[in-house]
């Protein structure tokens, strides 16, 4: 009886030791790091620039009034279907012309007489040329004469031909004077020409006929800038007028160290417009000439204009229309059926890219090389196979070699 009594204390000492060994093993053994965790795949990556845009109408004209007048209400509204030559999108009365002030009237009057005056002068300058080139030519043929006599040197006959010379070159000055003399005056009776004048209200019209302005091109009225009754000048406007349905395109502003990485034909992906789906466009232009910007936060930019074209039909986006916002994405580069990692996954070990690969429940530090990166994919030129796991996000504290286990959300 004692021996099984002693035996038993032997076997609770025995399992009492195990159990605090094995505690102690638990309690001391490494524990697994929680990791994210991602895979190498293949397929295509595509490396773009995002910039925002907007849309416009690549040929707008602007309608305006051809002459002086009293523009009538404009009954056109944005939107509006017009026919070149046919929609009449406004009318205007002309003002009359000869409704100068007192003063006006009297200047240009007075600037008649003054140009009168001076064509005076010119031809009296002319009259004086003349007979200064008479007396040049008188005493040339005279000098001739002594000179063939052996009694004036040929040193007097130059001096001679010379003096006759610059006569005959101020009769050419003045009649270039009586020209521009002439063009003044008719220049200064060409502003009291009015409507009081016969042949001038023959050619014009009467001041109360109506003009009727058509629209300079098949479209749609973009927006009316005048639209109540009103006096305006010459060449003021009054409306645009586009064809939205098949001129539209998209300008966006790039960073010139973006600019310098688009090229004429780039693809580029229209989304964020409004419409279900996303359209195709190509850059058709980028101009070569910078302008300076500042952000909304006040830092300097140098940017860059790209104009870009619709490839997708117009009837895909129908409702989009002249200065809408979009958002452009500019395919710089792409390639397809190529091995891709996540960018999170890159960290630099010393001067090489490298990733920490899970094999084995262990995290195992591997160098890759890597090719371009659109910031949430790269792609894998060596050091990767297809299917490999790698870690998302590796902190500081994971070392090659050390036990890893995925982290479940729930």
């Amino acid at each position: 009886m004692a021996k099984a009594t002693k035996r038993s204390r032997h076997l609770v000492t025995i399992f009492t030791l195990l159990l605090v060994a094995g505690a102690l093993v638990a309690a001391f053994w490494p524990k697994p790091m929680l990791v994210d965790i991602g895979v190498v795949s293949r397929g295509t990556l595509t490396l773009t620039i995002d910039e925002e845009g907007r849309t416009r109408v690549r040929d707008a004209y602007i309608v305006s009034t051809p002459v002086a007048g009293q523009l009538q209400r404009v009954s056109v509204e944005p939107g509006d279907p017009v026919l070149r030559g046919e929609t009449i999108v406004a009318h205007m009365h002309p003002t009359n012309p000869a409704a100068l002030d007192a003063r006006t009237r009297e200047q240009a009057q007075a600037a008649v007489v003054a140009a009168q005056a001076a064509l005076r002068v010119a031809r009296a300058d002319l009259n004086a040329a003349l007979a200064n080139h008479d007396l040049a030519e008188a005493e040339r043929t005279r000098t001739v004469q002594l000179v063939e006599r052996g009694i004036a040197s040929t040193a007097a006959l130059d001096r001679v031909l010379q003096a006759s010379r610059v006569t005959q070159a101020s009769i050419d000055t003045a009649e270039a004077a009586i020209s521009m003399r002439e063009a003044e005056i008719a220049n200064a009776q060409a502003q009291l020409i009015g409507f009081d004048d016969p042949g001038l209200a023959a050619a014009i019209g009467d001041p109360a006929d109506n003009i009727q302005i058509f629209a300079p091109v098949d479209g749609r009225i973009l927006r009316v800038i005048q639209q109540s009754e009103t006096s305006l000048p010459a060449g003021s406007p009054i409306m645009e007028i586009g064809d939205i349905t098949n001129d539209l395109e998209v300008v966006v502003k790039l960073l010139s160290t973006d600019a310098v990485q688009v090229a004429v034909g780039d693809p580029v992906i229209i989304i964020d417009w409004g419409g279900p789906n996303a359209l195709n466009a190509e850059v058709s232009r980028v101009d070569p000439f910078g302008i300076t910007q500042y952000s909304a936060l006040g830092v300097e930019e140098q940017r860059v204009d790209a104009v870009i074209n619709f490839i997708s039909p117009p009837d895909s986006y129908v409702g989009l229309g002249h200065g809408f916002r979009v958002e452009a994405q500019i395919i710089v580069w792409q390639a397809e059926d190529t091995l891709i990692v996540p960018a999170s996954a890159l960290f630099r070990s010393r001067d090489s890219w490298a990733v920490f690969v899970v094999a084995d429940d262990t995290a195992q530090l591997r160098l890759v090389e890597i090719g371009p990166s659109n910031g949430t994919e790269a792609q894998v030129i060596a050091g990767l196979l297809e299917g490999d796991t790698v870690i998302l996000y590796p902190s500081s504290a994971l070392t090659d070699g050390a036990f890893v286990a995925e982290r479940v959300i729930n």
